[in-house]
């Protein structure tokens, strides 16, 4: 009788081996869905970072180009201001003190602009190439997600 009972105990651990190599290729097969649905996932990470790292420069190159349009603009008011106290130099000593707007007036009041726009436009471009220069466009959250497999993967191995 112990027999017996001893070859029905051996009997399903001997048909067990041959259950688990028929689910086999399934398990292979979700492993291999498991494995591209992961891709997946990481590559569409990354493809949303790189979309975020292109707003980003393209947000701070636009405030950068406007930035330095305001100093191009104070640079030429400058130069119109310069111009101004040049012809004011040799202008001739007809013109009275009396008068309200002299070429000197015209010329204090470019070259003031000008200077505001020059400083106004020189804050915003420096702003601006810091904040770029001080920008990391590696994708770290994808690289963070990466590791934390990788880590996952080892454990489990």
């Amino acid at each position: 009788m112990a027999e017996v009972e001893r070859r029905r105990v051996d009997v399903p651990a001997v048909s067990q081996p041959a259950a688990e190599m028929g689910e086999l290729p399934a398990l292979l097969g979700r492993l291999g869905d498991d494995v591209m649905r992961l891709v997946d996932t990481k590559l569409s990470l990354v493809k949303v970072e790189l979309k975020e790292d292109a707003s980003f420069y393209a947000r701070n190159g636009a405030f950068t180009a406007v930035g330095a349009m305001v100093a191009l603009i104070g640079f030429a008011l400058v130069n119109v201001a310069v111009a101004f106290f040049i012809s004011n130099l040799f202008a001739s000593g007809a013109a009275t003190t009396a008068e309200r707007f002299t070429p000197t007036s015209y010329g204090f009041g470019f070259l003031i602009t000008g200077v505001i726009y020059v400083v106004i436009g020189g804050i915003i471009v420096l702003m601006m190439k810091n904040r770029l220069a001080a920008y990391n466009p590696v994708p770290t959250t994808t690289l963070d997600e990466i590791r934390k497999d990788k880590q996952w993967l080892k454990n489990e191995i």
